[in-house]
């Protein structure tokens, strides 16, 4: 039994899934950098609230940058192409994302707040540029049987380049000023640039037919999405990708909404909220991982959307007992800990999805495809909902929200769908 469990223990220490914690290190700093540090500088400078959440629409460029992810897939830089395809662009986003952070933290409130909002949005866009390569690149470097323990590993790195980007910029700020802090906390991008140096251009990486003229560009720009839907099965996948976080997103973004009217202080809510959910993160990405391991990918994949499923319902029962912290916690702890499990097996499901000439553009649309449905409705019927049903009603729904994606994976289970096709990241070369 111990030789098991450190067999599956062991692709955790390998060289590629610890690049993989670099990565996601230098991927979490930057959207630290326009979520809560921001918002808690500007509230320090006396901005208006409703100034401050406008500044929510810096993240769209997270959830719209398949649209440009062809071009990391097809466009060949100047000077730091020769390098190859993957590392020139991982150091090309790395150096703007870092520009971009310094002129946000230059940027002053008081004086100009459209010249922070423009810094904001370049800090957005970079960030979600260098989100695309570092997505392709951890994909890519990653052998077939290391998806899940690299998906963990990226996981990690991007909670603690978020936590340690967010904390210390308030640390430097109190000492020495927003703009020294923001220039400092730039510095997170290195970690992936430096996987760039040590690791090389990734072996896996398969690079598309360069286009010539107008037409073959055209062309070009559309590959990725016309070759996924050439697939067998393509549209139930897509369909799956679409719907299978909805049920967990409606949940997750009117946690606090709950919290807020059962009456729980924030000291109660930061150390439940934060800190325990925060652990049970951790624990759920590292079972993720050992699942992945132990089950294979489809298994552990249809056990994951069950548990995450199943935690709803702890909401569900919390809203009914009312102000209770063995419940708080309990259902907090179970629902990260299925997140983490989730944020495992489903990353890694989707990264072995991506054909190998189109990894940016396909893991850009896929990752955009399983958050927008959430997001949407959670923004236009939430709030109505849970006044209308009130939050056990709520969240009973919710649970009942997640079940269609349960059982279209497991009717492509069945129908042999959610097996990934030849040729794909998944696939192991000798099966090629």
């Amino acid at each position: 039994m111990t030789g098991r469990w450190a067999s599956a223990l062991r692709p955790y220490f390998e060289r590629a899934p610890l690049a993989a914690l670099f990565l996601g290190i230098s991927s979490g700093f930057a959207f630290a950098m326009i979520g809560a540090t921001l918002t808690t500088r500007l509230a320090q400078h006396g901005i208006s609230k409703g100034a401050v959440t406008a500044f929510a629409l810096t993240f769209l460029a997270y959830n719209l940058k398949f649209l440009w992810a062809p071009l990391v897939d097809h466009v060949r830089l100047p000077l730091l192409g020769r390098f190859g395809q993957r590392r020139s662009w991982l150091w090309f986003s790395g150096a703007l994302v870092m520009a971009a952070v310094a002129l946000l933290g230059a940027a002053d409130p008081r004086e100009s707040l459209m010249l922070v909002a423009a810094a904001a949005i370049a800090v957005g866009f970079a960030g979600a540029t260098f989100d695309i390569i570092i997505d392709a690149y951890r994909i890519e470097l990653l052998e077939p049987r290391q998806l899940g323990a690299g998906s963990g590993m990226s996981q990690y790195g991007w909670r603690i380049g978020a936590a340690a980007a967010g904390g210390l910029a308030l640390v430097l700020a109190a000492r020495f000023g927003w703009a020294f802090a923001y220039a400092a906390c730039a510095a997170f991008a290195l970690p992936a640039m430096l996987v760039g140096v040590f690791a090389g251009e990734p072996a896996r990486h398969q690079a598309p037919a360069r286009p010539r003229g107008v037409g073959e560009a055209f062309a070009a720009y559309f590959s990725p999405l016309l070759e996924f839907l050439g697939r067998q099965g393509a549209l139930v996948v897509l369909l799956f990708v679409l719907v299978h976080k909805i049920g967990d997103t409606l949940a997750n973004l009117t946690l606090r909404l709950l919290f807020q009217d059962l009456g729980f202080s924030n000291d109660e809510v930061a150390f439940y909220d934060v800190g325990i959910g925060f652990a049970a993160l951790l624990a759920g990405i590292l079972a993720g991982g050992v699942l992945y391991a132990r089950l294979g990918m489809k298994r552990s994949v249809l056990a994951s959307l069950v548990l995450m499923a199943g935690s709803n319902l702890g909401f569900a029962v919390l809203a009914a007992a009312g102000h209770t912290n063995a419940g708080m916690a309990a259902a907090i702890g179970f629902e990260n800990f299925a997140s983490g499990i989730g944020g495992v097996t489903v990353v890694a499901y989707l990264s072995a999805l991506c054909n190998l000439r189109f990894t940016a553009t396909q893991y850009a649309l896929l990752s955009a495809l399983a958050s927008i449905a959430g997001r949407f409705l959670t923004g236009t019927t939430a709030g109505g909902l849970i006044e209308a049903m009130g939050y056990v009603n709520f969240y009973l729904l919710t649970t009942l929200a997640a079940l269609p994606g349960v059982a279209l994976y497991w009717y492509m289970m069945r129908a042999g769908l959610a097996d990934v096709p030849a040729g794909a990241a998944g696939t192991p070369p000798t099966a090629a």
